[in-house]
C-alpha cells in the first residue's frame, strides 16, 4: 500500500503572493502530519517563488515524519541539501518561466552531472530520487547512475482524456515493474487528484505518492466555512477590551 507525501508548496505560494508572514507552511506541515501524512515534500526553487530557506530549515527541525526536498541539480541546492540533511532529495527539472514542474528530468542527457551528485548526497545518508517520465531509457539510466528511488511523473495520465487514461496507466504500471526489476524503489506524483488517484495507488510496487495542489485546494474548500464564521463572530461581537483594556 502506497504512503502519502504531502507537498506544501502552495501554502507558501499564498504567503508570497502578498509578501507577508501567513499562511506559514511550517505549522501547516504539522497539521498535515496530524491528518495522516507519511511525509512532507517541499520544492526549494532557485527563484524562491514559494518555499524559502527559512522554511526548509524550520521544517527540518519540526517535521516528525520525513522531509523530502525537491530541488534542481545545481551546486547551490546541493550545498543547501548537505547542510540541511533532509531524509530524501528528489532531483527535478526546473525552468524559471514554468508555473510548476513540466515533465520529468532528462537523466540520460545529464547523467555525467547527476551521477557524482547522487553519490555525494548518498554519502551523507540522504536517499536520492529522480523525478522522471515513465520511459525505459530514463529508468535504465537512473539505475546506471546509482539512484535508490525514482518518482514517476504522472502528469500525462492526469491530463489525459478519459479514453486515453488506460494507455497512460499501462505505461506507469509497466515502468514501475521495470524499475522494480532493476532494484529501484518507485514513488509517483504530479497532477494527482481525489478523482484520479485510486488507479495509481493500486499499482503494485509504488511506495509513495507525492500530492500537493489538490489537497491544499480541498483544505480551502472544507475550511472556508469555519474561517468565515470565525471572522464574522469577531466583527459582530468585538471584544475591544482584550486589546485596549476598555
Amino acid at each position: 500500500m502506497a504512503t502519502l507525501g504531502v507537498n506544501i508548496d502552495h501554502i507558501a505560494n499564498v504567503r508570497e503572493a502578498r509578501q507577508t508572514i501567513e499562511p506559514d507552511p511550517v505549522p501547516m506541515a504539522f497539521l498535515a502530519e496530524l491528518g495522516g501524512a507519511d511525509g512532507i515534500t517541499v520544492h526549494l526553487r532557485e527563484d524562491r517563488r514559494h518555499i524559502q530557506n527559512r522554511d526548509l530549515r524550520l521544517l527540518k527541525e519540526t517535521v516528525k515524519s520525513r522531509l523530502n526536498l525537491e530541488m534542481a541539480a545545481t551546486k547551490e541546492m546541493k550545498d543547501i541539501a548537505l547542510k540541511t540533511l533532509p531524509e530524501m532529495v528528489t532531483l527535478v527539472p526546473e525552468k524559471r518561466e514554468e508555473v510548476t514542474t513540466e515533465g520529468g528530468l532528462d537523466v540520460f542527457s545529464k547523467k555525467n552531472v547527476l551521477k557524482p551528485l547522487v553519490k555525494e548526497l548518498q554519502k551523507v545518508e540522504i536517499k536520492v530520487s529522480l523525478f522522471i517520465d515513465p520511459d525505459h531509457q530514463q529508468i535504465h539510466t537512473a539505475h546506471e547512475i546509482g539512484a535508490s528511488f525514482i518518482e514517476l511523473h504522472t502528469g500525462a495520465y492526469a491530463e489525459a482524456k478519459w479514453e486515453e487514461q488506460p494507455f497512460e496507466l499501462a505505461k506507469l504500471k509497466e515502468s514501475t515493474a521495470m524499475a522494480r526489476s532493476l532494484g529501484l524503489r518507485v514513488n509517483a506524483g504530479h497532477g494527482l487528484t481525489y478523482q484520479n488517484v485510486e488507479a495509481i495507488a493500486a499499482i503494485e510496487g509504488i511506495e509513495e505518492l507525492n500530492i500537493g495542489h489538490t489537497i491544499i485546494s480541498r483544505a480551502i474548500a472544507v475550511g472556508l466555512k469555519e474561517a468565515v464564521s470565525e471572522m464574522q463572530s469577531l466583527i459582530k461581537n468585538p471584544r475591544v477590551e482584550r486589546l485596549f483594556g476598555e
